[in-house]
């Protein structure tokens, strides 16, 4: 089992999840495919120790255990699975300090990815 990040981090990227990790199994992809690995960070299942602390530290609650993701997100786990075949491209992204989302900018970003919660 493993925790998975979802669309909802889409060109969000907070960060506050990474500096949480107590294995940095959260990596941001930097590559130039970005058709096939979007804009937003990716946790690689075989590093994983299923903690769980990134959870709850990410604003834009787009973190999920891979069976609790909701079915409008089942291809994120393929997705953040994916990274293991291109680990040269990706890298733990070192931390930016952000302005957190508002209440209204998560909601907004939920209904963007037509999923309620």
């Amino acid at each position: 089992m493993a925790w998975v990040i979802t669309h909802l981090c889409r060109d969000c990227l907070d960060l506050s999840c990474v500096e949480v990790c107590p294995v940095d199994c959260i990596y941001g992809y930097t590559g130039t495919d970005s058709e096939t690995f979007p804009n937003q960070l990716y946790i690689d299942p075989d590093e994983c120790i299923n903690c769980g602390v990134c959870e709850p530290e990410c604003p834009w609650e787009a973190i999920f255990e891979d069976e609790q993701v909701p079915d409008v997100f089942q291809e994120a786990i393929a997705l953040n699975a994916k990274l293991t075949e291109h680990k040269d491209q990706f890298e733990v992204p070192p931390k930016v300090d952000k302005a957190r989302p508002t209440p209204e900018q998560i909601a907004e970003n939920k209904a963007k990815w037509s999923y309620g919660g």
